[in-house]
């Protein structure tokens, strides 16, 4: 699957090119007719982040492994150039890691919208104010309430989210393979809140104080409005994601030249 723009692209028809010349049968899927075709043994996202977003949606259960190429603009999630998933898939130099997922289970007068909506995300879940009023959050963590959060929003993440939107709103930096979740206020009005860590098992329910008839509710990359009667309890899901990590995939290395991290004259080079 590719990013629309990419259409005329010298580097993805290039990447088409060399995967058929190494021996390859490609075929291009198309996001608004996502179909897969039996037998298929490996999932290509070619473009950004979003990109691979998407694809995990329509990879789904089916356990396929995702390989993320990059012609994007930061990519954590599609992290590989052309040139790197082409060489070192060819040559077998790559595992298959298990990202898990989280999953939604919602309640709301809204319930018919929610039917077109697909409830698993790989990053995170929020919601969202969609008015002036600021909203409050009651959370509960496997039936422990927390006290209300007073916010903007609030997000559940992922270990893979926490490079993504829990990253912009203060949240930690997590390993990839760290079995955790993270709970973050989104813009908060309490002075005395943190993102919270909890384990991967949790399950955390959450419903809203609002004065507005309407919030955001966003999954991954996908957004909508819903009734603020909302409730939801997020877990994680039945199944996880197949992604392909190259060898030459390197984190620590992915914060350091995407984010700058510790970038200071005093560290040198």
């Amino acid at each position: 699957m590719r990013n629309r723009r990419l259409e005329n692209d010298p580097r993805y028809i290039g990447l088409i090119g060399k995967f058929i010349s190494g021996g390859c049968h490609v075929y291009e899927i198309r996001e608004e007719r996502p179909v897969i075709e039996d037998g298929t043994g490996l999932f290509v996202s070619v473009g950004g982040d979003g990109t691979f977003l998407s694809s995990a949606v329509i990879v789904g259960d089916r356990g396929i492994p995702i390989l993320g190429v990059n012609l994007g603009r930061l990519g954590f999630l599609s992290e590989n150039t052309p040139d790197e998933a082409v060489g070192e898939v060819s040559a077998g130099k790559y595992t298959i890691e298990e990202r898990p997922l989280l999953k939604a289970v919602i309640a709301s007068s809204d319930e018919e919208s929610l039917k077109s909506i697909c409830p698993y995300a790989l990053n995170e879940i929020t919601v969202h104010r969609a008015g002036p009023a600021m909203l409050g959050v009651d959370v509960s963590i496997d039936g422990n309430p927390l006290p209300t959060y007073w916010a903007d929003g609030l997000l559940v993440a992922t270990s893979s989210g926490s490079t993504a939107y829990s990253l912009s709103v203060g949240g930690p930096i997590v390993m990839p393979e760290s079995k955790v979740l993270i709970v973050s206020p989104i813009a908060p009005h309490n002075l005395n809140v943190r993102p919270l860590v909890v384990p991967y098992t949790a399950k955390i329910s959450l419903s809203l104080r609002a004065r507005d008839e309407k919030v955001f509710l966003t999954i991954d990359n996908r957004s909508m409005e819903v009734a603020t009667d909302l409730k939801m309890e997020i877990s994680m899901a039945e199944y996880s994601l197949k992604r392909v990590k190259l060898s030459s995939s390197n984190f620590i290395k992915a914060l350091t030249t995407k984010l700058f991290w510790g970038e200071d004259i005093r560290n040198g080079r």
